[in-house]
């Protein structure tokens, strides 16, 4: 099942190889618990472009990155792995519809998924801050 219905060019998906191989192996091992979000994640992981950390542009979205979202109310979430997520500090797990679609992300993009009840939903990505590259703006 298709969650993330982002306006991504179908080739280009940009992952670190740190991050490939660790959301490979989670969504793995997720197929029983949350299958629909599991394959997405499969299915993101299979299409990347794997690259190294070091290498990866600084206005992509990946494991820990803060994201200045537009959409409800502008707000910031920092994309984490699953036991590391507090909706109340607006930590969302890569392993959430949400999650599997901001992975990859870039500035200015928009990010469409539906949710578990089947709801379309969308964001756009406004500014992305990582922990080793520093912050970018469009």
């Amino acid at each position: 099942m298709q969650h993330a219905t982002g306006l991504r060019p179908p080739s280009r998906l940009l992952v670190s190889d740190a991050d490939h191989n660790r959301l490979t192996g989670l969504a793995r091992a997720s197929l029983d618990r949350v299958p629909e979000t599991a394959e997405e994640l499969l299915s993101e992981m299979d299409r990347a472009v794997i690259t190294a950390a070091a290498s990866m542009p600084a206005n992509v979205v990946r494991m820990g990155s803060t994201v200045t979202i537009r959409g409800d109310g502008g707000e910031r979430i920092t994309l984490v792995y699953p036991g590391e997520a507090d909706i109340a500090e607006n930590r969302i797990s890569v392993l959430t519809p949400m999650g599997t679609a901001l992975i990859g992300a870039t500035i200015g993009q928009t990010v469409r998924w539906s949710s578990r009840g089947g709801r379309e939903l969308s964001l756009i990505v406004e500014a992305i801050d990582t922990f080793a590259s520093g912050r970018e703006r469009s």
